[in-house]
This record gives C-alpha cells, structure tokens and sequence, in this order.
C-alpha cells in the first residue's frame, strides 16, 4: 500500500524511522582467528557426510537468503528468540545465508536470559544445516562483539572481512567469501554487508566495495552482495552499476526495490541483494508471519541463476 502514498508523505515517514534508528545505535568476530585487521573466524572443513565435493552435481543456481538477525532479538529488544530464528531460517532451504548484527559473545546477555546459547550466534544458527561458515567481528564492546556472518552448503575456498569503518563509534565491515559451487569454472563471491547511518559513510563504503569488486575479482567470476545497505534515500542503485556494474535483483524483477524495514510493516528500503554475472530470480519478501516477530528486518530470498 505504500507504493500510493504522497512522495512527501513517505520521505517524512522514512526520515523518521532512520532516526530511530540512529538514536537506538549502541558502539557495542571460537575458532581459528587469521591475519591482522578485522578478525574473522571461520570453519571451513567439511564435515562428515557432508556433499561438499568439487565434483559434486552442477549447481546452475543456488538460494539466497538475506537477513538482519538483530543480535537474536525481537523489535526493541524484548525478547531473545535465537532458537525461533533458527527455526525459520532452516524453513527457508537457502544454501548460502547473508546474516547482518550476528553476535559473537555477549557475557551480560548470557546471564540475564535463560535460554541464551553459549554457542556464537553464527554456529547456533548454522547448526548441521550449514557446514561452511565464516564470521567477521566488526563491533567490539566490554561485554563481547558482533559483526557480519555468511552460512554456505558450498565449500568456501577463501575468505576476508575488511574493515570499513569511516569515522565515529560505528563499526563497520565487509564479510567476503569464494564459494566453491559445483559445475563452475570460476568461484562465486558472495559479499555480506551492513554499511552505516550516516549517509556519507555509506557513499564511502559503497565505493570501497565497488573498487573491490571491479578490481580484485576476475571479471567473468559470478558476485553476490547481499546485506543491510540502511540506503532509504535509495542511492546505492546508481552506484552500484556504475562502479560495480552490479544490479539488484528486486528491481530487476518488479522496478523497486522490497521494503524490508520495520518488519511488522515495511516502509524502508535498506536490505538489497546485487548480482554481477549471475541473474535473480523469482526474489521475494519472507511473508510476515513468522518473520516480524524475530528481528526488526523482513528477510529477502532469492534463486541465483549463473
């Protein structure tokens, strides 16, 4: 319904709840831990019984999922519903997972909720579904951190988290990972974001990931970028194909971009999945039950088609 309201109208709604959630940012990656910068922790070894072989059925596309999980809490932090999350998430079928606001550690949280796991977030969710993942630790507070996480059924063959934070408390990075997708001569970067409030860090951020994108990726390998861009204004389209020559998938189906932002009712545009060299198909907006009740974001899902 909101595609009808006045542009006024809307630019003031959207202007709002950006602030909110400006005002409600808090300057809050057990595994290996690898080379200097932002940390990032991954398994990477295929478990037993697992189908994670190069030579494994071709795969011409694979599910996307995207989502800010909100540190496993529900709108305005009321209740931990972790384990309802992984519920959902699982329903889904996705064979690669872009999470955002993934917590690593939370001591004070451990002891305040009973049902609080001891596990990091990013393995509770990925559980026996998702062998392969990686975490990268952006935000780092007395308490624990969080950051960005990418959960995969393919081997992940390589993988960085680069910091790109421009300036202030807010901590921001960029979670990339190759997957190695049966059948394909090139591996599949698959790039997890959440870029900041302010929209001149997010000019700034987006064009770290475009330069990137553009210069350390082969040309022909397929690219993934999936995450929270926080972009109400809507100006990461333009950029994106510009610098990146990398396109939405939602406005390639339907013009626009989905409104994920609140979850009980979505005005905003901010969670994006862009593709290079691969075509989306079929993208959609997880309906909202159970999906409003688990984080402040609706999820986006996707076919990947290479």
């Amino acid at each position: 319904m909101f595609n009808t309201a006045q542009p006024g109208i809307l630019d003031a709604a959207s202007e709002n709840l950006m602030l909110h959630k400006i005002k409600t940012l808090h300057t809050q990656p057990r595994a290996r831990r690898l080379a200097a910068g932002a940390e990032t922790t991954a398994n990477v070894e295929p478990t037993a019984g697992a189908d994670l072989r190069a030579d494994a059925d071709p795969a011409s596309s694979f599910k996307v999922l995207t989502v800010n999980i909100h540190k496993g809490f529900t709108f305005f932090n009321r209740k931990f519903v972790l384990s309802e999350l992984r519920d959902a998430v699982r329903t889904v079928g996705a064979d690669v997972v872009f999470l955002q606001e993934v917590t690593g550690s939370h001591l004070k949280h451990a002891e305040k909720f009973d049902n609080y796991t001891d596990q990091p977030h990013y393995e509770y969710l990925a559980d026996s579904i998702w062998n392969q993942f990686a975490y990268g630790r952006n935000a780092v507070y007395t308490n624990g951190h969080h950051g960005n996480a990418l959960l995969s059924k393919f081997p992940i063959v390589r993988f960085e988290n680069r910091d790109i934070s421009i300036s202030g408390p807010e901590r921001r990075g960029m979670l990339h990972c190759e997957l190695q997708v049966p059948g394909q001569s090139h591996t599949v970067h698959a790039i997890c974001v959440h870029l900041g409030l302010v929209e001149t860090h997010r000019t700034q951020q987006m064009k770290l990931l475009c330069d990137m994108v553009r210069k350390e990726i082969p040309a022909r390998s397929p690219v993934v970028v999936a995450g929270d861009f926080n972009d109400w204004r809507r100006r990461a389209h333009a950029q994106m194909a510009k610098g990146a020559n990398m396109h939405e998938v939602f406005v390639q189906a339907n013009g626009h971009a989905a409104r994920t932002f609140p979850a009980r009712l979505p005005l905003l545009q901010l969670d994006r999945i862009y593709v290079r060299n691969a075509v989306g198909h079929s993208p959609i907006v997880l309906p909202s039950h159970p999906w409003s009740h688990l984080s402040d974001h609706a999820p986006l899902a996707a076919e990947i088609r290479l």
